[in-house]
């Protein structure tokens, strides 16, 4: 089955992506990502080689490349440039305990400019000093003192509004200062002339997506562009922006309209930090470098997909905002559909982030919108010793929100046609944990027995401890010919025992610096999950969709392990048996949160 059986909500104008170019040098092209962009037109590929060529135009001839994404290599941070660092919502959480700490870990790893500013901003009353109190308050304890120090020398802070126009002007001010002293150290010292400079000006958006609009407006009239004192060519204005990016697809679309028509989309960042964590970022490598992997990913031997997503704390006084979204909202449209992309799509033509991300576009549209039917919603209760959700004072009495969701869907193309990919998150559950599993049929015929419950799984557990094994049938050591299971195993800990993992923000915040987009969000791809979403979205809020209860520090509804093994699969007669520095990970049914060096099976 080729692309025409994708299905989704998604209309036909904006299911077929097209590129039209004129043959001058330069025209307005619609790029897969559905907006007007300039590009370059690119000259036709010749038919045939001159052989009268001088042999250095021949040789030059052979390297040229068919595009110039093929020569795609991630930029490094130039040390040249002037960096500007803008933190909205400063004075918040979000602030507090992700952005700031993440952008110490790169200060203190040299992967910041000597010459840097950081200014948070926000409505709250706040001295420079009361800010960087707050800041130290959300590092590691374990920060070195001296480059704490450094880093907090660099953070200011600001008080502004969100609407209006003074905030912005008085920011703008502030930046241009900054950097025309930057510019001003650069001139040359025989005439005093000022001379242009790189600068960057990067925008964190640690706020509610209800500002963005007002925000992006007050920053493209003010604040976007430079003056004479920054060289343009090499100077840039990036925004990063934090989810939920909408509510539905009629939401999302008319938030992405409204920031298109201020910014373009090589300025919008749209942050998944799903898509910065270690295992993630693996998941593209562990596929397309290793033939082993390529051999069998496909619907003639894989069963089916498992995506789970477990909390093991409630909403934390959190309620009210959780209330707005749900668990689908929150979690599986966004982090576990990306996800899931990239377990599915196809390779890309390079590295390029558009190459990378067109084929995430490709195979979202190929998902089937999840049905109702192909859902089961859960709200946590009262239970070992701690309170549910409607306990929490945040949360609207009688509210009908679901804090568990485990949901299915298909792909439908030539390579994953009748593999069912199951989605569960859930919170207030027993453990925390975020693995995939990917099952393997029944061999069809076997000359050891019965090998129905010793089925071969990949495992990839995203946290906590990272890890990749694979689920295989061994000869159990001794003189009879008896089998039993075991594992290839990876276990990060164990093989990279010196090796620190980067935080997801710290990861994606640098690659904003460096202009890389392959981990953000384009807009198509956010409006192709959300088509796939919606429709079970629209009938929750109606109220069509049954909410079981599950006790706070269970495993969630009851019904999920038989709805689970409905779905094809099937537990496998496995033992772990951990070491002293290994976790045991035992999902799906089987007694899970065991005590290190103790055997789970799973």
């Amino acid at each position: 089955m080729g692309a025409g059986l994708c299905v989704n909500q998604l209309s036909e104008n904006q299911r077929s992506p097209l590129i039209e170019m004129s043959n001058v040098s330069q025209s307005t092209a619609v790029l897969g990502d559905g907006l007007p962009r300039k590009i370059m037109a690119e000259k036709p590929a010749m038919m045939h080689t001159n052989t009268n060529l001088p042999p250095e135009k021949t040789s030059t001839l052979e390297h040229m490349k068919s595009s110039s994404r093929d020569n795609f290599k991630l930029p490094p941070v130039a040390e040249s440039i002037q960096l500007s660092i803008v933190v909205f919502g400063a004075s918040g959480d979000l602030a507090k305990k992700k952005t700031y700490p993440a952008l110490y870990a790169l200060y203190s790893k040299g992967f910041l400019p000597a010459d840097l500013q950081i200014i948070g901003y926000a409505r709250s009353s706040m001295t420079d000093q009361q800010l960087r109190d707050r800041i130290q308050a959300g590092l590691p304890k374990s920060s070195d003192p001296d480059k704490v120090s450094g880093f907090l020398t660099h953070c200011t802070y600001m008080s502004g509004s969100y609407n209006g126009s003074d905030g912005y002007i008085q920011l703008s001010s502030k930046l241009e200062a900054w950097e025309k002293g930057k510019s001003a150290q650069g001139a040359a010292a025989a005439s005093g002339r000022m001379t242009s400079a790189r600068f960057g000006r990067l925008m964190y958006l640690a706020l509610p997506p209800t500002t963005y609009p007002e925000v992006c407006a007050g920053l493209t009239e003010f604040v976007k562009e430079y003056g004479p004192h920054a060289e343009n060519g090499l100077s840039w204005f990036r925004v990063i922006m934090e989810k939920p990016f909408g509510f539905d697809l009629e939401t999302s679309e008319e938030l992405a309209q409204t920031l298109g028509e201020l910014l373009s989309e090589e300025h919008i960042y749209r942050i998944d930090h799903y898509l910065g964590k270690e295992l993630v970022q693996n998941l593209l490598i562990l596929r397309f470098a290793n033939s082993i992997m390529g051999a069998w990913w496909s619907r003639h031997y894989i069963s089916n997909v498992q995506i789970t997503f477990k909390e093991d704390f409630g909403t934390q006084g959190r309620g009210g905002y959780f209330d707005q979204y749900g668990i689908v909202r929150d979690v599986i449209q966004n982090h576990l559909m990306q996800v899931l992309a990239l377990l599915t799509m196809e390779a890309p033509v390079s590295m390029h982030p558009d190459d990378v991300r067109d084929e995430k576009v490709k195979v979202i549209r190929c998902m089937t919108p999840i049905r109702p039917e192909d859902c089961i919603l859960g709200q946590y209760v009262a239970g070992n010793g701690q309170a549910g959700y409607l306990e929490d004072p945040t949360v609207p009495k009688g509210s009908k929100q679901a804090t568990y969701a485990a949901t299915k869907l298909y792909i439908r193309n030539e390579r994953w046609e009748g593999v069912p990919f199951i989605i569960k998150a859930g919170k207030a559950l027993n453990e925390r944990l975020a693995v995939v599993r990917v099952q393997l049929k029944t061999p069809p015929l076997s000359i050891f027995g019965d090998l129905s419950n010793m089925r071969n799984e990949l495992v990839i557990k995203m946290q906590p401890g990272e890890a990749i094994y694979i689920k295989m049938v061994v000869k159990k050591p001794g003189l009879e010919i008896e089998k039993e299971m075991s594992e290839l195993d990876l276990t990060y800990p164990e093989r990279y025992k010196d090796i620190v993992i980067p935080d997801a923000y710290e990861r994606l915040i640098l690659d904003c610096i460096r202009g890389d987009q392959q981990h953000f969000v384009r807009r198509d791809e956010l409006r192709a999950a959300w088509a796939v979403c919606t429709p079970l979205l629209h009938a929750i809020d109606r109220g069509q969709v049954p909410l079981e209860l599950y006790e706070h520090g269970s495993r969630g509804p009851a019904s999920v392990d038989k709805w689970t093994s409905d779905n094809g699969y099937i537990k496998t007669d496995y033992v772990w048996q951990a070491n002293g520095s290994r976790e045991d990970l035992a999902d799906d049914g089987i007694i899970e949160g065991k005590p290190m060096g103790a055997a789970a099976r799973m």
